[in-house]
């Protein structure tokens, strides 16, 4: 297989388990009927804006700071490693503002969708990838964003709870092992 579509498909696959759109299914059906409707395509906008913002403002952002891209990832490796954990283990370790009553770009596109363990993954990647194969990435994922959005009654009918856990807990296990790598990729870099 190409070096450019193994890459693709690695950090698309990355992002799709770190958005966890599947996973969060079941918060999303919540938050639709509380809220009256999602608006399907301000969501996947606005996440998608943060997220290429991020990818190309986020090293500049993190020099500002005194940051490089190699301990970003490695905090960023740790924070992926601990969701991973979270959805394998059924725990929350991050608490997450439960505000029902604002619009679909908060608390759907900005944390559900784009929150810090995504941006904090796309910085990861930056050190293994580059930025175009990064980008489509993103774009492909809010295609699959947009389009879970918009079938979410179907998605629960097929998958039932037991699936959606089943479903939740391997990328779970994936994300443990991408949290991993990264770490293993950077951390010795850091080290003198």
């Amino acid at each position: 297989m190409d070096t450019h579509i193994k890459d693709f498909l690695t950090v698309t696959f990355t992002l799709f388990a770190i958005i966890d759109i599947v996973g969060s299914v079941p918060i999303l059906i919540s938050l639709k009927t509380k809220m009256g409707g999602i608006k399907e395509f301000t969501a996947t906008l606005f996440s998608g804006a943060l997220m290429v913002l991020f990818l190309f403002l986020g090293e500049p952002f993190l020099s500002l700071l005194g940051l490089d891209v190699g301990s970003f990832a490695v905090g960023g490796s740790i924070v992926i490693f601990i969701l991973g954990l979270e959805m394998v283990l059924g725990t929350e370790f991050f608490k997450s503002d439960k505000d029902l009553k604002s619009a679909t770009v908060v608390p759907i596109a900005f944390p559900l969708i784009a929150g810090s363990g995504t941006l904090t993954t796309i910085i990861s990647l930056k050190a293994n990838y580059t930025q175009s194969t990064i980008l489509f990435a993103i774009l492909a994922n809010l295609v699959i964003v947009y389009i879970v959005l918009k079938s979410l009654r179907l998605i629960e009918r097929i998958l039932g709870p037991a699936g959606l856990i089943a479903v939740r807990k391997f990328f779970g296990v994936v994300l443990l092992a991408i949290a991993v790598k990264i770490f293993a990729t950077n951390a010795q870099g850091l080290i003198k």
